[in-house]
């Protein structure tokens, strides 16, 4: 998979082997799992195991999530952009936007910044027609990144045990709301 996105703060590229180290710091924090249901891991070799499964995504699906990374210091902050997910909905497989960034960095507007990058790539460049993302409905910080950027709650459903709110946006409406932005 082939992108490289710049933004003012960010750089958008492939996870890559160098990066286990930053999905480590990021995959061990029990706080950065509380809403994922999955338990942080333990080892290095783990986050190889991500950085893996990522790459896989990229040659199976021909996208994956991206890493992001810090310009000015050029340290990993954690992954977002787009997957193909099969799982979660099993009855339904579709284009999912997710995050996950480290906690230091939580807060400063990168999940946002991030998130609009992942929709203008994936309706202008792979011109996907909607994306669908969920979230924990406990986690208030991810439910107002997906509405902030224009996705509309759906439906709650339950995941890994857990009730998540489902969102959703078509590319008439993503078209619609970078017209204001």
């Amino acid at each position: 998979m082939q992108i490289y996105i710049e933004t003012d703060r960010l750089i958008l590229r492939p996870i890559e082997a160098a990066d286990r180290q930053g999905i480590f710091e990021l995959d061990s924090d029990p706080e950065v799992h509380r809403y994922l249901g999955k338990k942080p891991i333990k080892s290095l070799p783990e986050s190889e195991a991500v950085i893996n499964y990522i790459q896989q995504q990229y040659e199976e699906d021909g996208i994956g999530r991206w890493a992001v990374i810090d310009r000015r210091t050029n340290e990993f902050i954690g992954w977002s952009g787009l997957k193909y997910e099969r799982k979660v909905r099993p009855e339904m497989p579709y284009y999912d936007l997710g995050y996950r960034l480290k906690r230091k960095f939580w807060g400063k507007g990168i999940a946002t910044e991030t998130a609009l990058e992942a929709l203008n790539y994936g309706f202008r460049t792979m011109g996907l027609e909607e994306i669908y993302a969920g979230a924990h409905v406990e986690n208030i910080g991810s439910n107002k990144v997906l509405q902030k950027v224009g996705l509309t709650f759906m439906e709650t459903f339950e995941y890994d045990h857990a009730p998540h709110n489902w969102y959703r946006i078509g590319k008439n409406e993503w078209q619609e709301k970078m017209k204001i932005i």
